[in-house]
């Protein structure tokens, strides 16, 4: 057997080998949902679910928008129930890290925390994606209690209450437009004196009369007891001072864009140039025939658990139809 290692330090003789029919990296909505239903196809599935099992929903606290949940459920409970369903249709669980794939033969392998070797002939991709933050230290403090990276997800809980959006992008500007028909007041908080917005976003967030932009604005921190009751701000004066600043708010919200989790398979799959995995529309399908995507690594759209949960669902009947045609 030969296995290209110019790319790592390990050799065959170093790794245990193992061959399975079903291989999924990551977990969330996403990568739980594909393995219930691969599960369910007979694809005897093995997940590993990766640095954090459950994915982004385990940092948060409650989730009222996912159908099933009438009284709501929060994050970590929904990903165990999910988990559990996966193992209880006979899902193989794993604690472990993708850190290497070569998919340029018939079987797919997968370095798992560069100690062993995966094989598989499905591959399905659920490595979701990261938000980014700030790298202050309140942004841990206050995880959720008042800070979220999500507000589609957790704008519902500020209603009537005034928030702040840190951000100049399109994301920036469509949170704060969304969060605007939900609270009081939203602070959109950018760092320049402009936004990168597309024109269209910025027309509309100046037409909006409940958002006021803090331009020229730079978060220092976070306040409150317990849960954010205001952020610590400093302003641009001028070429050598600043002035600090102090508002009142009940959520934070970062809308600086997300970083898909897909470096480790960016030689051998097509993504975007942010680092999305490309699929062939209407499909969970990639550029590479038996490796599919699912969830937040390959939709810069929604990202949403509901919406990660479908495609994750059809990475497993993809994946199932890929092997039945393959081995009729």
């Amino acid at each position: 057997m030969n296995i290209d290692d110019s790319k790592s330090n390990i050799t065959n003789q170093d790794v245990e080998i193992e061959r399975v029919k079903c291989l999924i990296i990551g977990s969330g909505p996403a990568g739980y949902t594909a393995a219930i239903y691969a599960a369910r196809a007979n694809l005897s599935p093995v997940m590993y679910e990766g640095l954090q099992p459950g994915g982004q929903l385990t940092t948060t606290t409650e989730v009222e928008n996912f159908p099933g949940y009438p009284q709501g459920v929060t994050g970590p409970e929904m990903m165990e129930e999910l988990k559990a369903q996966a193992i209880r249709f006979g899902t193989d669980v794993r604690w472990g890290l993708a850190t290497k794939v070569d998919f340029s033969g018939p079987v797919h392998k997968v370095w798992i925390d560069d100690k062993k070797i995966v094989e598989s002939e499905v591959v399905i991709l659920a490595t979701g994606a990261t938000a980014k933050y700030l790298g202050i230290e309140d942004e841990k403090k206050y995880a959720g209690s008042g800070v979220s990276a999500c507000a589609t997800c957790d704008g519902f809980f500020y209603r009537g209450k005034d928030v702040a959006v840190v951000g100049g992008g399109d994301t920036a500007a469509e949170e704060a437009i969304y969060l605007a028909g939900l609270v009081n007041k939203v602070y959109l908080i950018v760092r320049r004196n402009e936004l990168r917005a597309s024109k269209v976003m910025q027309e509309r967030v100046f037409r909006t009369k409940n958002i006021e932009v803090l331009w020229e604005h730079q978060t220092k921190g976070l306040l409150g007891d317990g849960v954010v009751e205001g952020a610590l701000l400093w302003k641009k004066k001028g070429t050598l001072e600043e002035e600090e600043v102090t508002i009142k708010i009940d959520g934070f919200f970062l809308a600086i864009g997300h970083q898909p989790n897909s470096d480790f398979v960016k030689d051998f799959i097509d993504t975007d140039e942010v680092g999305y995995v490309k699929t062939i529309p209407g499909t969970s399908k990639t550029n590479v025939a038996g490796v599919f995507a699912c969830g937040d690594v390959q939709d810069s759209v929604y990202r949403q658990a509901v919406t990660a949960a479908g495609t994750g669902c059809m990475a497993a009947i993809d994946a199932e139809r890929y092997l039945s045609e393959k081995h009729s």
